[in-house]
């Protein structure tokens, strides 16, 4: 593990930490100044990174920011004295896992340090297992059908036909069938026969020479020179102009064509793998598609399931998605519950895995706390039937034996208001008595709000609802320990939002 570094010109608050954190049994680095941070940068990345905010020869705000640019993932704490609230707001703008006010307790620092570096420790295993992702996922029976058929397929060259819905991934399968081929070392080049207009099809298939048409001003290499001794992708052939499933046979027949505008024939070797939503036996039949042309594709022919043939694979491909759409955008990758999961597995998904993604896309852009809830979800999703409607077997994990926890979460879950009676006879005895408990702890709001109000008290708003956010924080922290950061994910609620809140509430104290 790789040393907690002390940014501080504070003599006695480097000796304190050094010490408590030797005792701990962490290695530590201590620095007098930021430059002297960004200039060991270069050589070593801490584990944490603890700054004071004010210091002669620059500012901690400023080293979070060149910090969090070059490495952000690193979980950095500032220390402020009280004074310094408005750069503990902007340390946390920043991106800082959390602030420790000065004078600090030396306990209450190391835990607090302890916090960011299993945070820290808890985000390289992530990063490894990202890195670790294969190029598909799938632990559903159809899924492991189509990694046995690539296995069958990686010493073989030969033609291959891949069926499935739009979206579900048929170009992902391709590049692993190349990929694990003996012409991985080749060109993979795809090309969407549906996407390009049918006069420029031909040309882009297989070249033009100068002058064959107005506009071809140069000689031109068509896909099939570009693929040559690696793998040609032809998705949605099944859409190909029925004059150039001519031209695609000979090629496939005999490996010759000719550019458009040329006569010398050319040559080519190279590995076709097409693709297609349609049917064609029944394009065949329609007479829109060569029968030889499906023979001289059709040699092997893999199914690509759609996404609702394989929901017991949602969950793990949502939570690749989303930490795949945070480090693109560059934020902090947000977690999603049982619930909405559950939602989301009980989706059909017409668009597939790609929609999917879409989905995680746009929770990362707009879902408004780092914890996912089922009301969260876009509204296309938010229709579908309520998870715990479904058959036990489906949903078993968040049914069978709940605790109290997760039977307070499924009694006052947005799914929960659908609930009839009879579906919540169905549930578990503790949910029905935590529904029950939900009922008296609003009957005692209200008794105490009507006492309030009719004694002409001012301000009740402001005094319950400081209560009850007090209240829940309170509980939030007792169950984690102290974490404030865990704390917040339970409530769904932003970090900044606790700290802010705690601060309001004096839960300091």
């Amino acid at each position: 593990m790789k040393p907690i570094w002390i940014v501080d010109d504070d003599q006695s608050i480097r000796f304190v930490l050094e010490k408590a954190l030797a005792r701990e049994g962490l290695a530590v680095r201590s620095f007098t100044n930021p430059r002297d941070v960004l200039a060991a940068l270069a050589d070593d990345v801490p584990q944490v990174l603890v700054s004071d905010i004010r210091m002669p020869g620059g500012s901690g705000i400023d080293l979070l920011a060149k910090v969090k640019q070059s490495h952000p993932q690193m979980q950095v704490i500032i220390m402020t004295a009280y004074s310094d609230l408005d750069s503990a707001v902007s340390a946390f703008q920043g991106g800082a896992f959390e602030y420790l006010p000065k004078p600090f307790d030396v306990p209450k620092a190391v835990e607090l340090i302890r916090r960011a570096l299993d945070e820290s420790l808890r985000e390289s295993v992530l990063d490894e297992r990202l890195a670790e992702v294969p190029e598909m996922l799938g632990q559903a029976p159809a899924m492991q059908d189509v990694f046995r058929a690539i296995g069958r397929l990686s010493q073989s060259i030969v033609t291959v036909l891949i069926t499935g819905e739009s979206g579900s991934g048929k170009e992902l399968v391709a590049h692993a069938l190349h990929k694990h081929s003996p012409r991985a070392n080749g060109p993979f080049v795809a090309i969407n026969t549906a996407a390009i207009p049918k006069d420029l099809l031909e040309s882009e298939l297989f070249g033009h020479e100068r002058g064959a048409f107005t506009g071809a001003q140069t000689t031109r290499r068509g896909r099939f020179e570009q693929a040559d001794g690696g793998t040609l992708f032809l998705d949605e052939i099944g859409d190909m102009p029925f004059d150039l499933q001519t031209r695609l046979l000979r090629v496939l027949s005999d490996g010759q064509f000719y550019r458009v505008g040329g006569h010398s024939p050319m040559r080519s070797n190279v590995r076709v793998i097409a693709a297609t939503h349609q049917n064609l036996e029944d394009r065949v039949k329609q007479g829109v598609f060569r029968e030889d042309l499906f023979h001289r594709l059709n040699v092997i022919r893999l199914r690509l399931p759609a996404l609702r043939e394989r929901q017991e694979d949602v969950p793990a491909l949502a939570r690749f998605f989303l930490q795949k759409s945070a480090k693109e955008l560059g934020v902090e990758a947000k977690r999603i519950t049982d619930a909405a999961l559950a939602r989301m597995t009980h989706f059909d998904f017409p668009g597939n895995v790609r929609q999917l993604e879409n989905i995680c896309h746009w929770l990362t852009v707009m879902a408004p706390a780092q914890t996912i809830e089922a009301k969260d979800l876009p509204p296309e999703l938010q229709s579908t039937a309520s998870p715990a409607a479904a058959p036990a077997a489906v949903v078993s994990h968040a049914v069978v034996e709940p605790s109290v926890d997760e039977a307070s979460e499924l009694a006052v879950s947005p799914g929960s208001a659908a609930l009839s009676s009879d579906h919540a006879a169905e549930l578990p005895p503790v949910a029905v008595t935590a529904t029950a408990s939900s009922a008296g702890w609003l009957a005692d709001l209200e008794a105490e709000s009507r006492r309030l109000l009719q004694a002409g008290e001012p301000g009740v708003w402001d005094t319950l609802t400081r209560q009850f956010e007090a209240q829940l924080i309170h509980t939030a922290l007792d169950i984690t320990r102290g974490r404030r950061i865990e704390a917040a994910q339970k409530l769904g609620i932003g970090r900044n939002t606790i700290t802010r809140k705690i601060q309001e509430l004096g839960l300091d104290d």
